[in-house]
Protein backbone atom coordinates (compact mmCIF):
# COMPACT_ATOMS: atom_id res chain seq x y z
CA UNK A 1 0.00 0.00 0.00
CA UNK A 2 1.57 3.24 -0.93
CA UNK A 3 1.34 6.09 1.91
CA UNK A 4 -1.13 8.82 1.67
CA UNK A 5 0.50 12.22 0.47
CA UNK A 6 -0.16 13.63 3.98
CA UNK A 7 1.98 10.98 5.77
CA UNK A 8 4.42 12.06 2.91
CA UNK A 9 4.74 15.03 3.82
CA UNK A 10 4.82 14.69 7.33
CA UNK A 11 8.09 12.71 7.13
CA UNK A 12 9.56 15.40 5.11
CA UNK A 13 8.60 17.64 7.37
CA UNK A 14 10.00 15.89 10.41
CA UNK A 15 13.56 15.04 8.67
CA UNK A 16 13.29 19.03 7.51
CA UNK A 17 13.02 19.83 11.54
CA UNK A 18 15.86 17.07 12.08
CA UNK A 19 18.62 18.08 9.34
CA UNK A 20 18.29 21.89 10.50
CA UNK A 21 18.63 21.02 14.34
CA UNK A 22 21.89 18.92 13.26
CA UNK A 23 23.31 21.83 11.34
CA UNK A 24 22.60 24.19 14.04
CA UNK A 25 24.26 22.07 16.58
CA UNK A 26 27.47 21.36 14.01
CA UNK A 27 27.47 25.27 14.05
CA UNK A 28 27.80 25.68 17.43
CA UNK A 29 30.41 23.67 17.65
CA UNK A 30 32.56 24.71 14.47
CA UNK A 31 32.16 28.23 16.38
CA UNK A 32 33.18 26.93 19.79
CA UNK A 33 37.18 26.64 19.63
CA UNK A 34 38.53 23.76 21.43
CA UNK A 35 40.42 24.57 24.80
CA UNK A 36 43.42 23.14 26.02
CA UNK A 37 43.43 19.84 27.82
CA UNK A 38 44.64 20.00 30.96
CA UNK A 39 47.92 18.10 31.62
CA UNK A 40 48.41 15.94 34.84
CA UNK A 41 52.16 15.27 36.01
CA UNK A 42 52.47 13.36 38.62
CA UNK A 43 56.18 12.18 38.16
CA UNK A 44 58.73 12.88 41.01
CA UNK A 45 60.76 15.70 38.57
CA UNK A 46 57.84 15.23 35.90
CA UNK A 47 57.03 18.58 34.11
CA UNK A 48 54.77 20.48 31.34
CA UNK A 49 54.76 23.30 29.31
CA UNK A 50 52.17 25.75 29.27
CA UNK A 51 51.38 29.15 27.32
CA UNK A 52 53.92 27.92 25.02
CA UNK A 53 56.68 29.41 27.20
CA UNK A 54 57.10 28.63 30.90
CA UNK A 55 57.44 25.02 32.48
CA UNK A 56 55.13 23.52 35.43
CA UNK A 57 57.10 21.29 37.72
CA UNK A 58 56.09 19.03 40.39
CA UNK A 59 59.46 18.69 41.84
CA UNK A 60 58.68 16.40 44.79
CA UNK A 61 61.86 16.41 45.92
CA UNK A 62 61.71 16.35 50.24
CA UNK A 63 59.35 12.83 50.52
CA UNK A 64 58.32 9.96 48.88
CA UNK A 65 54.61 10.41 50.02
CA UNK A 66 52.64 11.03 45.89
CA UNK A 67 52.37 14.29 44.86
CA UNK A 68 50.55 15.44 41.46
CA UNK A 69 50.23 18.71 39.98
CA UNK A 70 47.65 19.03 36.96
CA UNK A 71 49.20 22.29 34.15
CA UNK A 72 46.41 24.35 32.97
CA UNK A 73 46.12 27.06 30.71
CA UNK A 74 47.73 29.87 32.84
CA UNK A 75 49.23 28.18 35.88
CA UNK A 76 48.79 24.87 37.83
CA UNK A 77 47.00 23.17 40.56
CA UNK A 78 47.94 20.84 43.07
CA UNK A 79 45.67 17.84 42.99
CA UNK A 80 47.37 15.29 45.34
CA UNK A 81 49.86 16.03 48.74
CA UNK A 82 49.65 13.19 50.75
CA UNK A 83 51.98 13.27 53.59
CA UNK A 84 53.87 15.51 56.01
CA UNK A 85 57.25 16.43 57.35
CA UNK A 86 58.27 18.22 60.35
CA UNK A 87 58.06 21.87 60.27
CA UNK A 88 61.34 22.27 61.54
CA UNK A 89 63.12 21.39 58.33
CA UNK A 90 62.91 21.18 54.93
CA UNK A 91 59.80 21.41 53.52
CA UNK A 92 58.33 17.99 51.08
CA UNK A 93 58.51 19.47 47.62
CA UNK A 94 58.32 22.58 44.98
CA UNK A 95 55.63 22.61 42.59
CA UNK A 96 55.99 25.65 40.67
CA UNK A 97 56.41 27.52 37.41
CA UNK A 98 59.09 28.61 35.73
CA UNK A 99 60.89 30.83 32.98
CA UNK A 100 64.49 29.89 32.57
CA UNK A 101 66.38 26.66 33.19
CA UNK A 102 66.22 23.92 36.34
CA UNK A 103 68.21 21.42 36.39
CA UNK A 104 69.01 21.36 32.69
CA UNK A 105 65.32 21.70 31.74
CA UNK A 106 65.29 24.96 30.59
CA UNK A 107 61.58 26.83 29.01
CA UNK A 108 60.74 27.09 25.76
CA UNK A 109 62.59 30.11 24.38
CA UNK A 110 63.64 31.87 27.56
CA UNK A 111 66.32 34.54 27.62
CA UNK A 112 67.74 33.36 30.76
CA UNK A 113 70.04 32.92 32.18
CA UNK A 114 71.18 36.17 32.05
CA UNK A 115 74.17 38.88 33.54
CA UNK A 116 72.48 41.10 35.63
CA UNK A 117 74.53 43.67 34.27
CA UNK A 118 72.72 43.54 31.17
CA UNK A 119 68.84 43.02 32.31
CA UNK A 120 66.95 46.64 31.93
CA UNK A 121 63.83 44.88 34.12
CA UNK A 122 62.26 41.64 34.86
CA UNK A 123 58.89 42.25 35.33
CA UNK A 124 57.06 39.32 36.37
CA UNK A 125 53.42 38.88 38.20
CA UNK A 126 51.64 36.05 40.05
CA UNK A 127 47.91 35.07 40.95
CA UNK A 128 47.50 32.36 44.28
CA UNK A 129 44.68 30.67 45.35
CA UNK A 130 45.27 29.43 48.44
CA UNK A 131 43.44 26.77 51.07
CA UNK A 132 43.10 26.30 54.86
CA UNK A 133 44.38 22.81 55.48
CA UNK A 134 47.62 23.02 54.91
CA UNK A 135 50.92 24.33 56.05
CA UNK A 136 52.82 25.73 53.46
CA UNK A 137 54.13 29.11 51.91
CA UNK A 138 53.48 30.89 48.82
CA UNK A 139 57.09 32.07 47.35
CA UNK A 140 59.17 32.95 44.17
CA UNK A 141 62.33 30.91 44.14
CA UNK A 142 65.28 33.16 41.95
CA UNK A 143 68.38 32.26 41.41
CA UNK A 144 71.74 33.67 40.72
CA UNK A 145 74.83 32.19 39.94
CA UNK A 146 78.32 33.18 38.93
CA UNK A 147 78.52 31.59 35.41
CA UNK A 148 75.48 30.90 32.72
CA UNK A 149 74.46 27.30 34.08
CA UNK A 150 71.50 25.63 33.64
CA UNK A 151 72.56 22.44 35.16
CA UNK A 152 72.50 22.14 38.49
CA UNK A 153 72.63 24.11 42.05
CA UNK A 154 73.38 27.98 41.64
CA UNK A 155 75.34 29.91 44.12
CA UNK A 156 72.56 32.42 45.73
CA UNK A 157 68.62 31.46 46.11
CA UNK A 158 66.18 34.64 46.41
CA UNK A 159 63.19 33.81 47.92
CA UNK A 160 60.12 35.90 48.10
CA UNK A 161 57.11 34.76 50.51
CA UNK A 162 54.13 35.87 49.75
CA UNK A 163 52.21 34.03 52.20
CA UNK A 164 53.20 31.82 54.97
CA UNK A 165 50.81 29.21 57.11
CA UNK A 166 52.15 27.32 60.15
CA UNK A 167 54.84 27.36 62.28
CA UNK A 168 57.46 27.63 59.49
CA UNK A 169 60.54 29.85 58.78
CA UNK A 170 63.10 30.67 56.19
CA UNK A 171 66.50 29.23 56.27
CA UNK A 172 68.67 31.06 58.38
CA UNK A 173 67.74 34.23 60.69
CA UNK A 174 65.94 36.86 60.99
CA UNK A 175 68.50 40.05 59.67
CA UNK A 176 66.19 43.27 59.50
CA UNK A 177 63.76 44.58 57.21
CA UNK A 178 63.80 46.32 54.22
CA UNK A 179 61.51 48.27 51.47
CA UNK A 180 61.62 46.79 48.10
CA UNK A 181 59.12 47.04 45.38
CA UNK A 182 56.94 49.33 47.26
CA UNK A 183 56.36 46.65 49.70
CA UNK A 184 57.92 46.11 53.59
CA UNK A 185 59.59 42.60 54.00
CA UNK A 186 61.19 40.94 56.81
CA UNK A 187 64.65 39.97 55.38
CA UNK A 188 66.02 36.52 56.03
CA UNK A 189 69.24 35.10 55.42
CA UNK A 190 71.39 31.91 56.04
CA UNK A 191 72.78 28.76 54.22
CA UNK A 192 71.51 25.43 53.66
CA UNK A 193 74.77 23.61 52.79
CA UNK A 194 74.83 24.07 49.04
CA UNK A 195 73.61 27.39 48.41
CA UNK A 196 73.28 31.17 50.09
CA UNK A 197 69.83 32.02 50.70
CA UNK A 198 68.44 35.69 50.70
CA UNK A 199 64.33 35.48 51.81
CA UNK A 200 62.10 38.54 51.75
CA UNK A 201 58.86 37.85 54.12
CA UNK A 202 55.80 39.72 53.49
CA UNK A 203 54.24 40.55 57.04
CA UNK A 204 50.81 39.55 55.68
CA UNK A 205 49.10 37.00 52.70
CA UNK A 206 49.61 38.31 49.55
CA UNK A 207 47.25 36.92 46.34
CA UNK A 208 49.06 38.55 43.74
CA UNK A 209 51.45 41.23 42.65
CA UNK A 210 52.90 42.32 39.63
CA UNK A 211 56.87 43.74 40.44
CA UNK A 212 60.72 43.87 39.16
CA UNK A 213 62.77 40.91 39.99
CA UNK A 214 65.60 43.14 39.46
CA UNK A 215 64.78 44.70 42.60
CA UNK A 216 65.04 41.54 44.05
CA UNK A 217 68.41 40.83 42.72
CA UNK A 218 69.84 44.25 43.12
CA UNK A 219 69.15 43.55 46.87
CA UNK A 220 71.38 40.56 46.64
CA UNK A 221 74.30 42.53 45.30
CA UNK A 222 74.40 45.45 47.68
CA UNK A 223 74.35 42.89 50.75
CA UNK A 224 77.54 40.84 49.10
CA UNK A 225 75.14 37.59 48.51
CA UNK A 226 75.82 38.57 44.72
CA UNK A 227 77.44 40.29 41.29
CA UNK A 228 76.52 42.58 38.66
CA UNK A 229 78.56 39.68 36.45
CA UNK A 230 76.37 37.18 37.65
CA UNK A 231 73.61 35.25 35.76
CA UNK A 232 70.21 35.09 36.75
CA UNK A 233 69.34 31.88 35.43
CA UNK A 234 65.52 31.24 36.52
CA UNK A 235 62.31 32.87 37.98
CA UNK A 236 60.31 30.48 39.93
CA UNK A 237 56.79 30.74 41.57
CA UNK A 238 55.02 28.17 42.93
CA UNK A 239 54.12 26.34 46.94
CA UNK A 240 56.73 24.88 49.55
CA UNK A 241 54.13 22.70 51.33
CA UNK A 242 55.10 20.65 54.77
CA UNK A 243 51.59 19.12 55.23
CA UNK A 244 49.40 18.74 53.00
CA UNK A 245 48.43 20.92 50.06
CA UNK A 246 46.07 19.46 47.62
CA UNK A 247 44.53 22.27 46.46
CA UNK A 248 46.42 24.91 46.39
CA UNK A 249 47.00 26.94 43.02
CA UNK A 250 49.16 29.39 40.82
CA UNK A 251 45.99 30.83 38.35
CA UNK A 252 48.58 32.78 36.09
CA UNK A 253 52.01 33.88 36.48
CA UNK A 254 54.52 35.15 33.99
CA UNK A 255 57.91 36.33 33.11
CA UNK A 256 59.71 38.79 31.29
CA UNK A 257 63.47 39.68 31.11
CA UNK A 258 64.07 42.65 29.26
CA UNK A 259 67.61 43.54 28.27
CA UNK A 260 70.00 47.01 28.54
CA UNK A 261 70.50 48.34 25.43
CA UNK A 262 73.45 46.28 24.52
CA UNK A 263 71.76 43.10 24.52
CA UNK A 264 73.56 41.44 27.74
CA UNK A 265 75.10 38.01 27.25
CA UNK A 266 73.13 36.96 24.67
CA UNK A 267 74.22 36.83 21.12
CA UNK A 268 72.79 40.26 20.72
CA UNK A 269 70.56 42.83 21.20
CA UNK A 270 68.38 44.86 18.87
CA UNK A 271 69.68 46.53 15.74
CA UNK A 272 69.72 42.52 13.42
CA UNK A 273 70.02 38.70 13.38
CA UNK A 274 72.91 37.46 15.47
CA UNK A 275 72.60 34.13 14.96
CA UNK A 276 72.03 31.36 11.70
CA UNK A 277 71.15 27.54 11.62
CA UNK A 278 70.74 25.09 8.97
CA UNK A 279 68.86 22.06 9.21
CA UNK A 280 69.44 18.92 7.23
CA UNK A 281 66.78 16.37 7.36
CA UNK A 282 66.62 12.41 6.12
CA UNK A 283 63.42 11.73 5.87
CA UNK A 284 61.60 8.01 5.64
CA UNK A 285 58.13 6.94 5.83
CA UNK A 286 57.40 7.47 9.78
CA UNK A 287 60.60 8.60 10.54
CA UNK A 288 63.31 11.22 10.34
CA UNK A 289 66.97 12.38 11.30
CA UNK A 290 67.76 15.93 11.69
CA UNK A 291 71.42 17.95 11.78
CA UNK A 292 71.17 21.37 13.16
CA UNK A 293 74.16 23.66 13.07
CA UNK A 294 73.78 27.23 14.80
CA UNK A 295 76.08 29.84 14.03
CA UNK A 296 77.07 32.44 15.89
CA UNK A 297 76.78 35.61 13.91
CA UNK A 298 77.34 38.15 16.58
CA UNK A 299 80.62 39.89 18.28
CA UNK A 300 80.47 38.43 21.67
CA UNK A 301 80.48 34.80 22.41
CA UNK A 302 77.23 32.95 23.33
CA UNK A 303 77.48 30.89 26.73
CA UNK A 304 75.02 28.58 27.64
CA UNK A 305 73.24 28.56 23.87
CA UNK A 306 69.44 27.73 24.02
CA UNK A 307 67.81 26.85 20.68
CA UNK A 308 64.12 27.02 21.11
CA UNK A 309 61.81 25.63 18.25
CA UNK A 310 58.21 24.51 17.04
CA UNK A 311 58.04 20.69 15.66
CA UNK A 312 55.13 20.79 13.28
CA UNK A 313 52.31 18.73 14.61
CA UNK A 314 52.47 14.82 14.58
CA UNK A 315 56.16 15.09 15.14
CA UNK A 316 57.71 13.30 17.99
CA UNK A 317 61.19 12.94 19.12
CA UNK A 318 62.80 10.21 20.31
CA UNK A 319 66.54 10.35 20.87
CA UNK A 320 69.30 13.21 20.65
CA UNK A 321 72.77 13.89 20.43
CA UNK A 322 75.46 16.67 21.09
CA UNK A 323 72.54 18.96 22.94
CA UNK A 324 69.79 18.05 25.62
CA UNK A 325 66.48 18.32 23.88
CA UNK A 326 63.18 18.66 25.30
CA UNK A 327 60.39 18.01 25.69
CA UNK A 328 59.75 15.61 22.89
CA UNK A 329 56.96 17.45 20.90
CA UNK A 330 55.84 21.27 20.16
CA UNK A 331 58.21 23.63 21.79
CA UNK A 332 61.00 22.26 22.43
CA UNK A 333 64.58 23.81 23.47
CA UNK A 334 67.86 22.63 22.66
CA UNK A 335 70.46 22.98 25.09
CA UNK A 336 74.13 22.95 25.11
CA UNK A 337 76.07 20.05 27.16
CA UNK A 338 79.28 20.71 29.08
CA UNK A 339 81.72 20.08 26.84
CA UNK A 340 80.33 22.80 24.35
CA UNK A 341 78.21 25.36 25.84
CA UNK A 342 79.19 28.00 24.09
CA UNK A 343 79.66 29.68 20.30
CA UNK A 344 83.06 32.15 19.26
CA UNK A 345 81.86 35.20 17.33
CA UNK A 346 81.88 33.78 13.92
CA UNK A 347 81.85 29.47 15.06
CA UNK A 348 79.04 26.91 15.68
CA UNK A 349 77.56 24.12 17.42
CA UNK A 350 76.31 21.24 15.19
CA UNK A 351 73.69 18.62 17.18
CA UNK A 352 71.50 16.23 16.52
CA UNK A 353 67.84 13.92 17.08
CA UNK A 354 66.13 11.51 15.46
CA UNK A 355 62.22 11.22 15.25
CA UNK A 356 58.67 9.91 13.72
CA UNK A 357 56.27 11.55 12.08
CA UNK A 358 52.31 11.51 10.64
CA UNK A 359 51.13 12.75 7.73
CA UNK A 360 53.26 15.03 5.54
CA UNK A 361 56.56 15.72 6.88
CA UNK A 362 57.88 19.48 7.37
CA UNK A 363 60.28 21.59 8.96
CA UNK A 364 60.11 23.65 12.16
CA UNK A 365 59.18 27.66 11.10
CA UNK A 366 61.76 28.89 12.29
CA UNK A 367 64.34 29.03 15.83
CA UNK A 368 65.53 31.54 18.26
CA UNK A 369 69.07 31.58 20.38
CA UNK A 370 68.69 32.80 23.33
CA UNK A 371 65.68 34.73 22.96
CA UNK A 372 67.26 36.23 19.37
CA UNK A 373 65.33 35.42 16.30
CA UNK A 374 67.76 33.47 13.95
CA UNK A 375 68.27 34.01 9.99
CA UNK A 376 68.02 30.13 7.73
CA UNK A 377 71.29 29.29 6.51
Amino acid sequence: MRPSPHLRRTVRGVLGVLVTTLATIAALFAATPPSQADTNVCEQFGSAVIQGRYVVQNNRWGTTAPQCVTATDTGFRVTRADGSVPTNGGPKSYPSVFNGCHYTNCSPGTSLPAQLSGISSAPSSISYGFVGDAVYNASYDIWLDPTPRTDGVNRTEIMIWLNKVGPIQPIGSQVGTANVGGRNWQVWAGGNGTNDVLSFVAPSAMSGWSFDVMDFARQAVARGMAQNNWYLTSVQAGFEPWQNGTGLSVNSFSSTVNKSGGGGPGPGGPGGTACAVSYATNVWPGGFTANVTVTNTGSTPVDGWRLAFTLPSGQQLTSAWSASVSPSSGSVTATGLPHNASIAPGGSQTFGFQGTYNGAFSAPGGFTLNGTACAMA
